[in-house]
């Protein structure tokens, strides 16, 4: 039988107008230190993000986004962010920050695969 691993995840948040605090859920991410793995997970929904606010381009979104994709990939795609180890790379990305796209705070929790918790976490979560 295969043990469960701890693994931290974050939820990706869209904050059209960071001072109203309102945001979409737009992906998640997991990291699990002893199975080596960082994932992402994002959907940007242009319908959805236009019917919120009209001052947003969901390309640039999305430019973002596949930027934290790189960041998780790690170098040489994630620049000088891809090069730090996982841990590290993992929270740099869940960092708090006041720009448009956030993370929630970090989360613990117990899997057998993180990258399965990942597809579950943003069905539940995003779609």
């Amino acid at each position: 039988m295969q043990d469960r691993v701890t693994y931290e995840f974050a939820i990706i948040r869209l904050v059209p107008k960071v001072e109203r605090g309102e945001f979409i859920n737009v992906g998640a991410i997991v990291f699990s230190k002893r199975k080596k793995f960082l994932g992402i997970k994002f959907l940007v929904n242009r319908k959805r993000i236009q019917a919120f606010t009209s001052e947003i381009e969901p390309d640039i979104i999305e430019d973002y986004l596949k930027a934290w994709e790189k960041v998780c990939e790690g170098e040489p795609k994630g620049g000088a962010i891809g090069k730090l180890d996982l841990p590290s790379r993992f929270r740099w990305l869940t960092a708090s920050r006041s720009t448009i796209i956030q993370s929630s705070k970090p989360h613990p929790g117990l899997c057998f695969d993180p990258e399965q918790e990942l597809e579950n976490l943003f069905e539940k979560n995003v779609l």
